[in-house]
């Protein structure tokens, strides 16, 4: 049993958080890197080179040089098995990262020193803050000319309010940078210097001792004055605020010439939280509890084109995983054998025998699992919160452009919606008309039916709608107009798509009697 518990305690599992070209992708490899996962960190941009980030693996995010999915990463550390989880960054796919985030323990935000604090950035954050995760902050790209450090730790603080606390702080910056202060470990890390001659150690009062070329440049006295400035004015240091989310440690570094990322790493593995318990109808599970427990947060189809697959990603929440085990999937109550089983390093996988509360495996899946979905090993049957499912803003009538392959559409929609990719409501005579919270969804859905189903597609824009669903079973079908649109979702549940705000206020006035909600408003709520 103590072999069992030093396991999980020894498990770090996080998501990487940004605004699109941040450098989260470039981050990951080089975390990637560190672990001995992967033998070069080559560079996203590398398009030229035919050299794709390790975990960008669909065609369209190679083509593109964006991350859309959710990757999942494993790798061994300095007695840490890590977990990342590096969400995609696009706006248009915030549901598959708010879905991812619901996985993790910590989470790891991607800042551009150049750009500051970014529209999705805020986004992401507030979700973190909601869920009351730890957030760590790596500030990147100090190899370019940004904006002062003390500039971006204010606009930290004032656009997310949250309280920050510099773990280092740069020495410069683009050209001119040499490297960072590192007030935690009281030294000096030199840009672009051996192995060896790397740090410089630092006296009791934070300064070097002796001669050393660094000390002849003026940097090196600004630096002095803004790290007295942050002693004497800053935040405190405080482990525990950082566990409550309420203090976020800060790093400066380049994540592209790799500089910082494993000083980072190792800072970040002293103060991340072991997998924490998680919420169900039963009440908090324990991650320590010996009942095996896990909840499916992503579902993926054609990660390997040649093989058709499809995979269920499931975070283990509670227990030990072993490989052929019986577990029950507690929606249907129908008992399963999870004999094929994988571990991820993005586009490469193993076959995973063992795995303990924090890790995230994939399970092979045919068709059986849904988002959202809790499997235990044996009783009592408990139910993990539900997810949260966003309400789409824009919308397509779809149909096959050949009817001849009606059945491959039919299968790639129901198979991506099942991912969660897109949602689907039908009108009464059968239309399909697919919801997506941005306009990229639609063109990922268009190339992924063409390449992964062989089935072209028909696309005419509906444009944006109001969604709400109706409570109950009854609805009168004479309510449906072209202002406020009756369909059903996948689940056979009424729902309207009003044309603008004011079609939903005079349907509201007019039909008092009609109950309409907003799932996302009950997981914002919660």
């Amino acid at each position: 049993m103590s072999n069992f518990i030093d396991e999980v305690k020894s498990r770090r599992t996080f998501g990487i958080i940004s605004h699109p070209d941040a450098g989260k992708t470039t981050l990951t490899e080089k975390l990637l890197f560190f672990g001995g996962a992967i033998r070069s960190a080559g560079t996203v941009k590398g398009k030229k080179t035919g050299k794709f980030a390790k975990s960008d693996w669909m065609e369209i995010e190679k083509q593109r040089g964006i991350s859309v999915t959710s990757s999942v990463m494993q790798f061994d550390y300095d007695g840490f098995r890590v977990n990342i989880l590096d969400t995609p960054g696009h706006e248009d796919f915030s549901e598959d990262t708010y879905r991812t985030l619901t996985a993790v323990d910590s989470a790891v935000m991607v800042i551009d020193s150049g750009k500051g604090i970014e529209p999705q950035t805020i986004k992401l954050f507030k979700v973190c803050r909601m869920r009351g995760i730890p957030i760590f902050t790596f500030i990147n790209k100090l190899d370019r000319v940004g904006k002062a450090p003390l500039e971006l730790i204010a606009e930290l603080e004032e656009v997310l309010g949250i309280e920050a606390y510099p773990m280092n702080w740069p020495i410069g910056m683009g050209k001119e940078f040499l490297g960072i202060y590192d007030r935690y470990y009281n030294r000096i890390e030199q840009f672009r210097v051996e192995e060896d001659d790397r740090f410089i150690p630092l006296n009791e009062d934070g300064e070097i001792d002796g001669d050393h070329p660094i000390k002849q440049s003026s940097l090196y006295d600004q630096v002095l004055e803004e790290v007295e400035l942050l002693n004497e004015a800053g935040n405190e240091f405080s482990r525990e605020r950082i566990a409550e989310g309420t203090l976020t440690p800060v790093f400066f570094g380049s994540a592209l010439t790799t500089f910082g990322v494993q000083t980072f790493l190792e800072t970040y593995l002293k103060f991340a939280p072991e997998p924490q318990p998680r919420h169900s109808d039963q009440g908090y599970i324990d991650p320590l509890n010996e009942q095996f427990t896990g909840f499916v947060f992503k579902i993926q189809a054609n990660m390997n084109p040649a093989h058709r697959d499809r995979i269920a990603f499931v975070r283990v929440c509670s227990g030990k995983f072993e490989r052929g085990m019986n577990v029950i999937l507690s929606r249907t109550g129908k008992q399963m054998k999870l004999s094929q089983s994988t571990q991820f390093l993005a586009e490469s996988r193993e076959t995973v025998n063992e795995a303990v509360s924090g890790d995230i495996i994939g399970l092979y899946d045919t068709g059986t699992y849904q988002i959202g979905d809790t499997i235990v090993g044996g009783k009592p049957i408990i139910h993990y919160d539900p997810l949260p499912q966003f309400t789409p803003e824009l919308f397509v009538r779809v149909r096959a452009k050949n009817v001849m392959k009606q059945k491959q559409f039919h299968k790639g929609i129901n198979q991506l919606v099942q991912e969660g990719a897109i949602q689907l409501y039908k009108t009464k005579f059968e239309e399909y008309i697919i919801g997506a919270v941005g306009q990229l969804q639609f063109e990922v859905f268009e190339h992924r039916m063409k390449n992964e189903y062989n089935s072209d597609v028909v696309m005419e824009h509906l444009g944006s709608k109001i969604v709400r669903w109706v409570e109950g079973d009854k609805v009168d079908e004479n309510l449906n107009t072209q202002r406020s649109m009756l369909v059903k979702d996948r689940f056979d549940k009424n729902v309207f798509l009003f044309e603008n705000d004011f079609a939903l206020r005079w349907f509201q006035d007019k039909h008092p009697d009609v109950k309409l909600y907003n799932p996302m408003d009950e997981y914002t709520n919660r």
